[in-house]
């Protein structure tokens, strides 16, 4: 199963750079540190998103968690970066209850 309406998902760039990117963040800075390793940047930020929504259009979901408020997607695979090295990441999504579009909750590395 793909996630649903990948084509509308939504990587916000405050999501990028205060969080993904983000040296300074408590829980964003180690995942800060493994993407820029791989050339992604805060002032590019959507490269980074771009890239993160090729994920979710072209792995499969591994699994999902229905909630009171929504569903929970989590997609790993390979996440294809600028300098072409193409770590395995896992990404979460969420969709609202009500609503259709996928949003990015967070990106890791998956071993």
């Amino acid at each position: 199963m793909m996630l649903p309406e990948f084509a509308s998902a939504i990587v916000s760039e405050q999501k990028i750079v205060a969080y993904l990117l983000s040296f300074s963040h408590p829980d964003g800075r180690g995942k800060a540190i493994f993407f820029s390793r791989f050339g992604f940047h805060a002032d590019q930020w959507q490269v980074f998103a771009d890239a993160l929504k090729q994920h979710a259009a072209t792995h499969e979901v591994a699994a999902q968690v229905v909630t009171p408020f929504g569903t929970r997607y989590v997609i790993e695979g390979i996440l294809v970066t600028p300098d072409g090295r193409n770590p395995s990441v896992r990404t979460i999504w969420f969709i609202a209850t009500g609503d259709s579009a996928p949003h990015l909750v967070t990106a890791y590395p998956h071993p």
